[in-house]
């Protein structure tokens, strides 16, 4: 049944890239012109991103603005200017299910009908932006967070980011 929810969730990340090249998850409208993926903004929304759970930092064919949360070091970092910052002090991995299947295809493009990005999801638009999940206090609101989990915090209007032990904020 799992697989089913995946692939039609695909399915439909592709039939959107193709046709508008905008995309909602868990709602019925874009926010805007210039949005390429839009979250669910509801004021009761306790759901984020997750980022990918990697072992090491990622090496290839790396853009900016690639984040992953490391579980040799328990940090959510992203990739800038040919440098990994961390954006987490050290948490925990502890509650990170490992995923040992094989990769398949190069992921999902959004924006555009390929990207030279390796990833799992490639926003790829010269004019549009992501809108990350919105949860007002999430350190109050999420009840359980799952590692690399980031949203925007609406209370304290800054990027809120789950490093597996403690919310990170950044303004």
């Amino acid at each position: 049944m799992k697989n089913i929810k995946n692939i039609n969730i695909a399915a439909a990340l592709v039939f959107f890239n193709l046709s508008f090249a905008q995309v909602a998850i868990d709602k019925q409208t874009i926010n805007g012109n210039s949005t390429v993926l839009d979250f669910n903004d509801a004021p009761t929304n306790t759901k984020g991103l997750i980022l990918p759970a990697t072992s090491g930092i990622p090496t290839g064919s790396l853009v900016n603005g690639t984040f992953v949360f490391d579980v040799t070091d328990n940090k959510v970092k992203v990739y800038e200017n040919d440098v990994w910052k961390s954006l987490s002090d050290a948490g925990s991995s502890s509650a990170i299910a490992a995923n040992n299947s094989a990769e398949s295809g190069r992921g999902v493009i959004i924006g555009a009908s390929s990207s030279t990005a390796d990833g799992v999801l490639v926003l790829e638009a010269q004019d549009k932006a992501m809108i990350l999940p919105k949860i007002a206090t999430p350190h109050l609101n999420v009840k359980s967070p799952y590692p690399g989990m980031m949203c925007y915090d609406t209370t304290s209007k800054t990027l809120a980011i789950y490093d597996g032990a403690v919310w990170n904020y950044w303004k």
